[in-house]
C-alpha cells in the first residue's frame, strides 16, 4: 500500500472548497481504498491472509496406496538427486483447489475416479485440481475459461527440508493433435543454506507461455503468445516437476 499517495490525495481533498471537488477527491480516494489487495507480505517472503496449503514430498521408493478420494493436501514425487533429475507429472483439472491423486508413482485419476488419459493412454503421475485463472497475470492471448467462471488468485512457492535441493516446475499441455508443449517459463526452487523464503510464482504455475514456430504451439503471430491454464487450445496441462533431491516444495493458492 502506497500511504504516501493515499495521504496526498486527501490532503489536496481537504483543500479543495468547492463542494463538487471535494466529492470527486472523496470518490477517487475511496475508489482508491476499495482496489487495493487484502494481502501484505510476510517475512518469510509469503503474503498474509487465508490460502490453501499444497505440500509436495519428495521420496526414495515409490508409495503403494491410490492416494485418491481423501482431503489430503500432500502430493508424493520421485526424489532423485543433485546428478540424477526425476520427472513427476502432476495432472492439473479444473475446480476448487484439491488433492484428487496424492501419488506421483502410479495410474493418476481425476477428483471424478476418472483416469487421466492421453492420446488413448492411461498416464501415471499425481492430480491436483485448481480453478481458471484469466484475471490474475495480464497479457494472455485469449482470456477465457473453458468452463465456469476465472477465480483470480496468487501462487507463492518455497524449498523446504534438507538444505542441498531443488526442483525446477514448468507447465505443459497437449495441442488437439496430441504435440506436447512446455512453457518457456519455469519455477525452480532451490533448498540452500539459507532461511527458506516464499517466491511468487503465479506466472509460473498458472500459464504456458510458446514460441511462434515451435511444434504444438497454436501462437500464429508475434514472437510468443501466453496461454492461461485450461485454454481451449489445449486438452491437457500437467506440471512438469523435475526434482533434484528436494524433499519437500510448500505451495500456496491465496484466492483474491
Amino acid at each position: 500500500m502506497n500511504y504516501r499517495v493515499l495521504i496526498s490525495t486527501l490532503s489536496r481533498c481537504i483543500e479543495k472548497q468547492r463542494c463538487h471537488m471535494y466529492r470527486i477527491c472523496i470518490c477517487t480516494v475511496l475508489a482508491f481504498v476499495v482496489s487495493l489487495p487484502a494481502f501484505s507480505q510476510t517475512g518469510n517472503g509469503a503474503l498474509s491472509g487465508s490460502h490453501y496449503n499444497l505440500n509436495i514430498i519428495g521420496v526414495d521408493k515409490g508409495k503403494n496406496p491410490t492416494l485418491t478420494s481423501t482431503d489430503r493436501h500432500t502430493i508424493f514425487v520421485a526424489l532423485g538427486s543433485k546428478g540424477a533429475a526425476v520427472q513427476t507429472n502432476i495432472y492439473l483439472t479444473q475446480g476448487p483447489f484439491q488433492v484428487c491423486d496424492g501419488n506421483g508413482f502410479d495410474q493418476a485419476y481425476d477428483c471424478n475416479g476418472n483416469p487421466i488419459s492421453i492420446n488413448g493412454s492411461n498416464q501415471l503421475g499425481a492430480v491436483f485440481q485448481l480453478p481458471c485463472d484469466t484475471a490474475t497475470v495480464g497479457g494472455t492471448t485469449t482470456g477465457t475459461c473453458p468452463s465456469g467462471t476465472s477465480q483470480p488468485y496468487y501462487v507463492y512457492a518455497e524449498a523446504l527440508g534438507t538444505p542441498g535441493g531443488s526442483s525446477t516446475i514448468t507447465t505443459c499441455a497437449y495441442d488437439n493433435t496430441g504435440t506436447l508443449v512446455c512453457s518457456t517459463d519455469n519455477a525452480v526452487l532451490v533448498r540452500g543454506s539459507s532461511k527458506p523464503k516464499f517466491t511468487n510464482v503465479t506466472t509460473d504455475l498458472t500459464t504456458l507461455t510458446c514460441t511462434t514456430g515451435t511444434t504444438g504451439c497454436p501462437c500464429l503471430t508475434g514472437t510468443s503468445c501466453t496461454y492461461e491454464i485450461f485454454d481451449t487450445n489445449f486438452e491437457q496441462f500437467f506440471w512438469d516437476y523435475n526434482n533434484q533431491g528436494l524433499r519437500l516444495a510448500q505451495v500456496r493458492f491465496y484466492p483474491q
